[in-house]
């Protein structure tokens, strides 16, 4: 039995922010920037500094494909406090805390039950896949949060006895910001599997509140629209471009087949066999005190999955809705364990000792994992490895009390501190570990003087990968080098190339340019040898002036 002290909101609260704090804040910027993020912030890049608000560009030409609420809060924090990646990341972690706490607002409600909700907001918060896009300043994260507001505000409505207006509008509003935040995703990924688990299980009357209804899916289609058609209007062809784009890539690109989603499981992390345990539907029907509300999220997570698996376009991190009411099904187990578990449940104990035997063996496995590929690379110090190897040493221990006495709260505050050594003292060496130590960044010609006032040009015939347009804090538009006109109407200008300048301008072009070269970049962000090592992202930086009229002559 647990303490009833543990189900007091203040301490839980009090306890859920310090958790918050390691999971979504601390080390925020120990892992370098990825391609999602540097499309987001080149782009509120760009609008703050050549005013493109209301039609975003990226890199000098127009960004359509996604919508622009993300993109407006990274430009604002921009504004704010120009190239901070920790702050837009932590912006990013704030819209985490919100779908935590209204996930805990809605299990309350699911199940008058704080310890439930308290235990949900854990799992969630060790989740593999929430903690990294809680830590990445791009848009998926952004539209997930706002829809959970809106479902929360919705099954308010519907529960509630007579129509709710102030509940209906907030829902409206939060889904229109949702779909802002990344268009109709989380409608389909999250609130339509909700809705169909709702209508299995609970009775759907709407005689009394079907104007509150239609009042917020004006508000949705209102907030949700006005931006296309601002768009549609001042740039009708390329938006039908990018519509059709879009729709024919969940069509065609990236396509799997629909068993692609199968280790979804894998999303939770740690959790990743506690939500395996889930499904054992015929277990926990006979154990749990009330069934309904596992079941309902139990629907809702395979509503999610389903639905998924229907787009031919499939990418693991399309999965990150699955995993809120996967943790949602995950915490009726804990609740049972703790409170409910009979003496004699053989087989409830074994589910439990499995969960518990996994977080021990890789807990017990986590000193000589830091040797192996940190402290052994010279990637920590001997001070660092002991100081992390007690902690792990330590933490294995209460897992291991838990895992044979059976306290299985003990048990999941033991990956709760886990989860906050690795994010308090391990991010930093993880972040080393998978970035590139050679890696020379173009980022350091944001400091040359001479190159501020010059724009940066690339060949054309060479591949852009949009994280150094990021890196620079420049554009890097393309240029043909074969075109005299076009090469003199840009000089002077930075040449960012694949090979030395001298190799790529036609000696035409050679003779009537004088070069300086700055010097050779790598920004690699992983090491030689790992698979996504590439020759993009290896330049020669180069500044091309027009020669002078003595020079030409001789």
């Amino acid at each position: 039995m647990i303490n009833q002290a543990e189900r007091n909101p203040v301490r839980q609260w009090l306890f859920l922010v310090i958790v918050f704090c390691c999971a979504f804040f601390v080390n925020n910027k120990a892992i370098f920037v990825d391609i999602m993020e540097s499309r987001n912030l080149i782009t509120a890049r760009e609008m703050v500094y050549d005013g493109n608000w209301l039609t975003p560009t990226m890199n000098g030409e127009l960004r359509l494909e996604k919508p622009p609420l993300p993109t407006w809060i990274a430009a604002a924090v921009e504004w704010v406090s120009p190239d901070n990646i920790g702050l837009q990341r932590a912006v990013a972690g704030m819209a985490a805390v919100l779908l935590a706490v209204f996930l805990y607002l809605l299990a309350v409600r699911l199940t008058r039950d704080r310890l439930y909700a308290f235990i949900a907001v854990l799992l969630l918060c060790t989740s593999y896949s929430i903690v990294l896009m809680g830590r990445t300043a791009s848009w998926d994260i952004y539209c997930h949060a706002f829809m959970i507001v809106a479902i929360y505000y919705l099954y308010k409505a519907l529960q509630a006895s007579t129509c709710r207006w102030s509940w209906f509008t907030i829902a409206g509003v939060m889904m229109g910001l949702s779909f802002l935040g990344k268009g109709p995703v989380s409608f389909y990924a999250l609130l339509l599997p909700f809705l169909c688990a709702y209508g299995l299980y609970y009775k759907v009357n709407l005689t009394d509140k079907w104007k509150g209804g239609l009042w917020m899916l004006f508000l949705t289609l209102l907030i949700s629209s006005w931006w296309y058609v601002y768009i549609y209007v001042s740039h009708p062809e390329m938006m039908e471009y990018v519509l059709k784009k879009e729709s024919g890539s969940w069509m065609n690109y990236n396509v799997r087949p629909w068993w692609y989603y199968w280790k979804f499981f894998l999303e939770t992390g740690a959790w990743s066999l506690l939500t395996l345990t889930a499904l054992l539907v015929p277990v926990w029907r006979k154990r749990l005190a009330d069934p309904k509300p596992y079941y309902f999220v139990l629907v809702w997570m395979l509503f999610v999955l389903f639905f998924l698996s229907l787009i031919p376009e499939k990418k693991s991190r399309y999965l990150l809705p699955v995993v809120i009411p996967a943790v949602l099904t995950g915490a009726h187990l804990f609740v049972y364990w703790i409170e409910q578990m009979k003496v004699d449940d053989r087989l409830g104990r074994l589910l439990y000792r499995m969960n518990a035997g996994l977080i021990l063996l890789v807990t017990c496995a986590l000193p000589f994992l830091l040797y192996r590929y940190v402290y052994s690379e010279m990637h920590m110090g001997l001070g660092a490895y002991l100081f992390l190897s007690l902690l792990c040493i330590g933490i294995g221990v209460g897992v291991f009390y838990a895992f044979r006495k059976v306290r299985p709260y003990t048990f999941l505050l033991g990956v709760v501190g886990l989860m906050m050594i690795a994010e308090l003292f391990m991010m930093p060496y993880i972040g080393s570990f998978v970035t590139n130590k050679e890696r020379k960044s173009i980022s350091l010609t944001r400091d040359i003087k001479a190159l501020k006032p010059l724009p940066f040009y690339q060949d054309s015939r060479d591949t852009l990968r949009i994280e150094l347009v990021y890196a620079a804090y420049k554009k890097i538009l393309k240029i043909d080098l074969s075109d005299t006109l076009q090469v003199r109407r840009s000089l002077p200008f930075v040449l960012v190339s694949k090979e030395r300048a001298e190799e790529v301008l036609p000696e035409y072009i050679l003779d009537k340019v004088e070069l300086t070269p700055i010097d050779r970049y790598n920004d690699n962000p992983w090491p030689q040898g790992h698979r996504r090592y590439t020759e993009d992202f290896i330049n020669y930086v180069t500044v091309i002036r027009e020669k002078k009229d003595d020079e030409q002559d001789e």
